[in-house]
């Protein structure tokens, strides 16, 4: 067995609701990765302890040949828990790759293309409040660009006090801020498509940076129709919850979409550089979608740092997924880290990485004494009469 063969794959399980993956190589040099669906978590344990015996033994420079064994080692393939999975071992891999030539994953995938990498904070949430609030401590702390949950249950036909509710939200920021402020909102795959066409018409007003997840996954050929409905003046943006670039070709195809938005702990941060390459053929911009903890950051980085098309990313500090059912904070995603330098924003931006492997030093002591504090809740919303509600 030579030095570079995969010996272990080890996961931990953190507070607020990361999964981190630990890969070593014979020779004692190991990578992170991290995996999301956490409302899930004993699935996509379950799936990395399946892949684990796919790839222990081989060959850890071989991450290509890897990524492709896990994904179509199994006659069933698909669907987002092997996805994470699958992603989660991948970005240790090139985090490993990355330490031991003593270089950046960027510079792997042709180098960067830029010197620092924009970002934007959320406000509000899930239930949003306190919006302008919010808002104007974002700005304080240097954002320029801010992203909200814009409704909570919305029913297939909504009443015309709940659109009101919307508008009134957008509108009050952009009578604090007028256009100091850049904002995105997020319908989350809420918005059913009777409403969607509603709600998209009524906000065209507020120049908005884009709306994201407008519908749920699986109705990508009505994003044409909706684009359409708000006079073509509202970007759509979408894809957090595909997988492969399989998906997002068909996103493509049938057009209606301005911005992209996968998830490096769904596609792989290869896959997710394959993305961006594709998306630049069909000039369309991508947007990774990164709600989750510093692993994933640190590895959707390494790409937005070597693709021209990546104009903004996600972050989380300061997220509420982050906080407790009474408001208290749980964690943020320096908590694990010996030096969270190169994920800590400073006016709106975050460094492109310099450190070899994804560019972070995992506080391991950190990491292994919080695995008890899991806490993930499972919501479960309906409407008026019962009926159960999207989240």
């Amino acid at each position: 067995m030579t030095a570079t063969k995969i010996t272990e794959i080890e996961t931990f399980c953190v507070p607020p609701r990361w999964i981190f993956v630990r890969l070593t190589t014979q020779d004692g040099h190991m990578g992170w990765g991290e995996a999301i669906v956490p409302r899930r978590r004993h699935a996509v344990l379950g799936a990395i302890k399946d892949l684990t015996a796919v790839v222990v033994g081989q060959d850890a420079r071989r991450i290509e040949e890897l990524w492709q064994r896990m994904r179509r080692s199994g006659f069933f393939r698909g669907g987002p828990v092997l996805a994470t999975a699958t992603a989660a071992i991948e970005q240790a891999l090139w985090d490993l790759a990355g330490k031991r030539l003593g270089v950046p994953v960027h510079e792997m995938l042709g180098g960067r293309v830029r010197e620092r990498i924009p970002v934007y904070a959320w406000i509000g949430g899930d239930r949003p409040r306190d919006l302008v609030a919010d808002a104007q401590v974002r700005l304080e702390q240097g954002f320029r660009v801010v992203k909200l949950n814009a409704t909570e249950e919305v029913d297939y036909i909504a009443s015309n006090s709940d659109v009101d509710q919307v508008v009134e939200r957008i509108g009050a920021l952009r009578d604090a801020f007028g256009s100091r402020l850049d904002i995105a909102v997020d319908f989350h795959g809420r918005v059913h498509r009777p409403m969607a066409r509603t709600l998209l018409a009524e906000l065209a007003q507020f120049r908005l940076l884009w709306i994201e997840e407008p519908l749920s996954p699986g109705h990508e050929d009505h994003l044409v129709e909706l684009s359409r409905a708000s006079g073509g003046q509202v970007r759509l943006a979408t894809g957090e919850r595909l997988t492969s670039r399989w998906d997002f070709r068909k996103l493509l195809t049938l057009g209606g979409v301005d911005i992209l938005q996968p998830d490096v702990s769904l596609t792989g941060l290869f896959e997710l550089e394959k993305i961006c390459r594709m998306a630049e053929a069909f000039d369309v911009a991508v947007v990774p979608h990164c709600p989750n903890g510093p692993i994933s950051l640190a590895a959707s980085l390494q790409v937005a740092s070597a693709c021209l098309n990546v104009p903004l990313h996600e972050q989380s500090i300061g997220l509420h997924y982050h906080r407790d059912a009474t408001g208290a904070t749980l964690a943020e995603p320096g908590d694990y880290l010996v030096d969270a330098t190169p994920l800590t924003p400073v006016d709106g931006h975050v460094p492109v990485p310099e450190a070899p492997g994804l560019g972070l030093t995992l506080d391991t002591a950190s990491v292994q004494a919080r695995e008890t504090e899991w806490q993930v809740a499972d919501p479960h919303w309906r409407h008026a009469d019962g009926r159960i509600a999207e989240w």
